[in-house]
């Protein structure tokens, strides 16, 4: 039988939740990546608008700290080492049934989580009806991209193909692009 928590524990909880994911996932994660895995995907904190709320109460509380550029819309959030040592002394807290639960779902998800990170794509549409394609590549802890290609599509259908296309063949493009272009000799 599952106890019933008051508010203010479940919120705890909620936190150190919080906590224990992004300390398992061992890379800084982007606000809607902990929202996906905290919230969407699980729902280790039921109530989404909460889960915003606690990403952000924790870098008030400097238990997690932003990097990056809130204009691009790339700010990643990881531990402080005050969050690791409060999750070190309260984790316990999150039942073994929990923990076990969070650290499969990261051993299983976390090269998904990773590569969702690092390649990004965007689109827009253009007056003429055509779709301006924004695919970038980002290294783990710097915020501005390392590669960034703009491509113009004749359709919306294009510019998904291309999207959905770039997820999965990212680091063989930039690969062959960075090969013909830049002399490593």
């Amino acid at each position: 039988m599952e106890k019933i928590l008051s508010d203010k524990e479940q919120a705890i909880l909620d936190k150190l939740t919080m906590l224990f994911v992004v300390d398992k996932m061992e890379i800084p994660l982007t606000e809607d990546s902990i929202l996906d895995i905290c919230s969407v995907k699980n729902e280790w904190i039921k109530n989404y608008m909460d889960c915003k709320a606690i990403i952000h109460e924790l870098v008030e509380t400097n238990l997690f700290y932003k990097l990056g550029n809130e204009n691009e819309g790339k700010e990643l959030f990881a531990l402080t080492y005050e969050g690791r040592e409060c999750l070190s002394y309260l984790y316990r807290r999150l039942p073994l049934a929990k923990r076990e639960e969070i650290s499969q779902y990261i051993q299983a998800n976390r090269l998904t989580v990773k590569s969702s990170q690092e390649y990004t794509a965007t689109y827009s549409k253009n007056e003429d009806g055509s779709y301006n394609v924004i695919l970038r590549i980002y290294e783990p802890l710097v915020t501005a991209p390392m590669f960034e290609l703009k491509i113009k599509a004749p359709s919306r259908q294009s510019a998904n193909e291309a999207i959905h296309k770039w997820k999965n063949k990212a680091p063989s493009i930039y690969e062959m692009i960075y090969g013909t272009l830049i002399n490593t000799d």
